[in-house]
C-alpha cells in the first residue's frame, strides 16, 4: 500500500506508459501507469493538445482547471478530487490524475422507477428514458455527496454527470472531470440538486468561510497556487461565489438561465 507522499512522487516523476484510451470522452483521454523505481500507480492522462475547442472556455486551459479543482478540493479538506497534477506526458504537457477504482455495486446517482424511490435517496427530476419509459433521477443523501455539491457550486462546475461521481468501497465519493469549471459566468450544471434551497450545513459553511479567507489573502499558499492556474478574474469570481453562498446561507438552486442538468446525465 503506497502512502499519499509516495503516490505523489510516482505520479509527478514516474515514466508514463499508456494502456489505452478512455471512451467516450469529449477530449483525448488516456488510461495508463506512471512508474518509478519499480513502483507504479494507475492514472488518467489528458494532454492539452487533445483538448477540443469550446466556445465559452479559452483554448488550452482545461488541464489547468482540473488541477485548480484539485487544489481547491485539498484546501477544503474534503478530498473531493483525486491527486491531479500538470506535467509532461507522451503527447506533451497535460493533466495527470491518480486513478481511483470505484465500487461497481454502489450507485450514488441513479435512474429508478418513479413509483419505487429508494430509501436514503433524494429525488431530482422525472424524465423519460430512451425507450420513453418514466424514470426518476435520484442521488443518495450522504455527507460526502453533499460536500461535493457545495464544492461544485464553488468551482462553478458545468459538468457534474452521474458518471463523474466515483463511489469508493469505504463510503468516500470522488469527483472527476472538472475541465469546464471556474468560468466567470454562472454555469453550474449538475445532477446533485437534491439539496437545492436547503440551509447550508454549518460544518460546510465553516469550511467555505475558511476557504474564502485564504482566497482573499493574496499571499496565502492557496492564492499563489490558483494564480498559476487561473486568470485573476476567475479567482475573483471564485471568491465572489463563496461570499454569495455564505451570504444566502442556502444550497444553490437552478438559475433558469442555464441548463441545470448536464446532457447526457451519465
Amino acid at each position: 500500500m503506497l502512502s499519499p507522499a509516495e503516490e505523489h512522487t510516482i505520479l509527478s516523476s514516474g515514466a508514463i506508459e499508456l494502456r489505452g484510451r478512455v471512451l467516450p470522452a469529449s477530449n483525448l483521454t488516456f488510461f495508463g501507469e506512471a512508474a518509478v523505481d519499480g513502483r507504479a500507480v494507475r492514472c488518467v492522462y489528458k494532454p492539452v493538445s487533445g483538448e477540443r475547442p469550446l466556445w465559452d472556455f479559452p483554448d488550452g486551459t482545461l488541464a489547468s482547471r482540473e488541477v485548480a479543482a484539485y487544489v481547491v478540493s485539498q484546501a477544503t479538506g474534503w478530498d473531493v478530487v483525486p491527486l491531479t497534477l500538470l506535467r509532461e506526458g507522451p503527447f506533451g504537457p497535460g493533466m495527470v490524475q491518480l486513478w481511483r477504482e470505484p465500487d461497481a455495486d454502489q450507485e450514488p446517482v441513479d435512474l429508478v422507477d418513479p413509483d419505487d424511490l429508494p430509501a436514503g435517496y433524494l429525488h431530482v427530476l422525472d424524465a423519460l428514458d430512451g425507450d420513453d419509459r418514466p424514470v426518476a433521477l435520484v442521488h443518495e443523501d450522504s455527507a460526502p455527496l453533499r460536500r461535493m455539491a457545495v464544492f461544485d457550486a464553488l468551482v462553478n462546475n458545468a459538468d457534474r454527470k452521474g458518471g463523474h461521481v466515483l463511489a469508493m468501497p469505504g463510503g468516500h465519493r470522488y469527483g472527476v472531470d472538472h475541465g469546464v469549471s471556474f468560468h466567470v459566468d454562472p454555469k453550474l450544471r449538475t445532477v446533485l440538486w437534491g439539496w437545492a434551497g436547503e440551509p447550508l450545513h454549518p460544518e460546510d459553511a465553516a469550511v467555505v468561510t475558511g476557504l474564502a479567507e485564504q482566497v482573499a489573502d493574496p499571499v496565502s499558499d492557496l492564492s499563489k497556487r490558483l494564480a498559476g492556474l487561473l486568470d485573476e478574474v476567475e479567482v475573483r469570481a471564485l471568491l465572489h461565489r463563496m461570499e454569495r453562498l455564505l451570504g444566502r446561507g442556502r444550497m444553490p438552486v437552478p438559475s433558469g438561465r442555464w441548463p441545470a442538468i448536464p446532457w447526457p446525465a451519465f
